[in-house]
């Protein structure tokens, strides 16, 4: 049988693998929010660079909108919805490469965090596998539970 130290010791690796997981999982999911925001600035920035610079441009300031900028070609003859403002070009380019930019150093950051937490992760596993092979008793008291 497992003595109460090992018990407790398992438990606490286990406490700390949850919560690195759990923050792992979370940096993963910003990570994919700013790749899509970071796509989202580029392929609008692509579509605004086609443009001559005379085109009306408009910019999205309804907050349940799925994209930051709509970008409009041609002539609006009536705008009875208030969700867009009439915005010059270049101030369309600024604000998309600015999300952009911003994007790349939160991504950059975020993978710093990612991989501390990769280590954080190796190193509570082999807490455990230690932890496993010094008692081999609590070893076979846990795969008793799992199976």
């Amino acid at each position: 049988m497992a003595d109460e130290a090992s018990r407790t010791a398992f438990m606490e690796i286990q406490g700390r693998m949850i919560e690195a997981t759990g923050k792992l999982k979370q940096v993963q999911a910003q990570m994919r929010n700013k790749e899509g925001e970071k796509k989202r600035a580029f392929l609008t920035l692509e579509e605004l660079r086609q443009m001559s610079d005379d085109t009306n441009t408009y910019k999205s300031i309804e907050k349940s909108s799925t994209f930051d900028v709509s970008v409009i070609h041609g002539l609006i003859n009536s705008f009875h919805n208030a969700r867009f403002i009439l915005e010059p070009k270049p101030v369309l380019v600024a604000e998309q490469e600015k999300k952009f930019t911003d994007s790349e150093s939160a991504i950059a950051s975020l993978q710093t965090s990612k991989e501390y937490l990769e280590k954080q992760m190796v190193e509570i596993e082999n807490n455990l596998k230690e932890l496993l092979q010094q008692d081999p008793g609590l070893a076979r008291q846990i795969m008793s539970l799992s199976v």
